[in-house]
């Protein structure tokens, strides 16, 4: 009781107003070029076709880096997330990880193809950014409870990802159309010579994605540092705030098993469909790939379309949010990825709803011309649109479950859920596309994912105040 009330008093007297809620949504807009850029459609790719020796020695490397960040995510945050409670401001941690990502970022523009170290470079680069970017958005998530009433938390949750999806998107655009070159053509994706005399040859516009996500987050992340309030520090050193927050932190997992089962419940579905959400980005454009023989031009554009409706769906999602409430939004999402993911694995080249022919792909008939493929690229759509509201219902239903005067663990915890087991739906997709050698047989298992958290998160309810 004690905490609550010194935490009650280090809070903001009032609520953000309008620029300062703007400024904490445009932190999700100058990060996510990192997540766009680097992560999925342009470094990583490259990483893969031109800096390791094989394609297949390039994805089992970036895998392990991606494993390995992702382990030292999962066992930090919890405790970033209790220091962050015991010495009061946010805004401090958000820039010292934020500056940690552009750091590794950047670092990336020296993994030139050929030359020595590059492998290690863009490897250690990326490890160490996806660190200080995933650290970042905890104490970025721990700001939210403060700045608007507990019936608007949704609305916020749901704005922060919209904006983060227009980020991400404008950044891809601007990449593909100006930036990267195909090294066959010298062209961009728009069919221009790359900005700034970037050689194709090289790879200069592909490995620019670093300096140019390093650069986007310090810009557009201004507005929260200027106009977005932070609850006072509590004046106390790093080292009495760390020895706290620890102390504050193994009191939160024993009420985790004795008191908060109700939130653990929720952590734990949040784990299983966090990592089947994140399979299903991971292998959609390897599924099409296979089935359909799509080329990077096919996935580019279809990723597009999917960041396009994501933002749709998370700015509807926040709204659907305040007015159904995030649990509702959050099964409401799971439940139409389930028939999604149904429907994927029923189309292949030739047929739809596993038994219904339908004409495949034919080279030369242009982008998504055959029925299959069409199909699919609705399917896509539906599960940017859902993917949206539920991963913004989900940041939004902690706030609801969680106590506010440990709200920083909380959310330190809910990244470690989304983090501790990431490796579990590709490990099952891959385990059972293995045995089956059939890529329908390995997504249909992420349907258990997908079902499993539904039914965890069902038991969930908010807590009353």
């Amino acid at each position: 009781m004690a905490a609550a009330e010194a935490d009650g008093d280090r809070a903001p007297s009032r609520h953000a107003g309008p620029a300062g809620i703007a400024g904490w949504a445009l932190f999700d807009w100058s990060m996510q070029p990192f997540f766009t850029l680097v992560t999925t459609f342009v470094f990583g790719p490259f990483f893969a076709a031109r800096i390791a020796a094989s394609a297949a020695d390039g994805q089992a490397l970036w895998g392990y880096a991606t494993a390995a960040a992702g382990l030292v995510i999962a066992l930090m945050s919890p405790v970033l997330g209790a220091v962050a409670d015991a010495s009061g401001r946010r805004k401090p941690w958000v820039m010292a990880f934020g500056l940690m990502m552009a750091v590794g970022a950047t670092a990336l523009w020296w993994a030139v193809p050929g030359t020595p170290g590059a492998v290690a470079i863009g490897l250690i680069g990326f490890a160490i950014g996806t660190i200080g970017a995933e650290f970042a958005t905890v104490f970025n998530n721990a700001m939210m409870p403060g700045l608007v009433p507990k019936e608007r938390l949704g609305r916020l949750s749901g704005l922060g990802w919209a904006c983060g999806y227009v980020g991400g998107l404008i950044s891809l655009v601007l990449t593909l159309g100006f930036l990267s070159a195909s090294p066959e053509t010298g062209r961009t994706l728009l069919g221009f010579l790359p900005l700034f005399g970037l050689d194709p040859a090289t790879g200069a516009g592909d490995r620019a994605t670093g300096p140019l996500s390093a650069v986007w987050f310090f810009v557009f992340v201004l507005p929260m540092l200027l106009f977005t309030p932070d609850r006072p520090s509590t004046g106390l050193r790093l080292r009495t705030a760390i020895r706290r927050g620890l102390a504050g932190l193994r009191v939160t997992l024993a009420a985790l098993r004795r008191e908060e089962r109700n939130l653990m419940r929720f952590l734990i579905a949040n784990m299983i469909y966090t990592d089947g959400l994140a399979a299903l980005f991971a292998f959609g454009g390897i599924y099409a790939a296979g089935v359909f023989g799509w080329t990077t031009i096919e996935i580019g554009i279809f990723g597009i379309l999917l960041t396009i409706t994501g933002t749709i769906g998370a700015w509807l999602g926040g709204r659907l949010d305040d007015r159904l409430g995030s649990k509702a939004v959050v099964a409401g999402a799971l439940t139409v990825l389930i028939a999604a993911t149904i429907l994927i694995v029923s189309i292949d080249g030739g047929h739809i709803l596993f038994v219904l022919p339908a004409a495949g792909p034919v080279p030369g008939d242009g982008l998504f011309a055959s029925t299959p493929e069409r199909l699919y690229v609705a399917l896509g759509c539906v599960i940017g649109l859902v993917s949206g509201p539920m991963q913004a219902g989900s940041r939004t239903l902690l706030a609801h479950l969680a106590p506010a005067e440990r709200i920083g663990q909380f959310y330190g915890l809910f990244a470690l859920s989304g983090k501790v087991t990431s490796f579990a739906g590709p490990l099952a997709v891959a385990f059972v596309t293995d045995i089956s050698e059939s890529q329908r047989a390995g997504a249909s298992v992420l349907l258990a994912f997908f079902a499993v958290g539904l039914w965890l998160l069902a038991g969930t309810a908010a807590r009353r105040t």
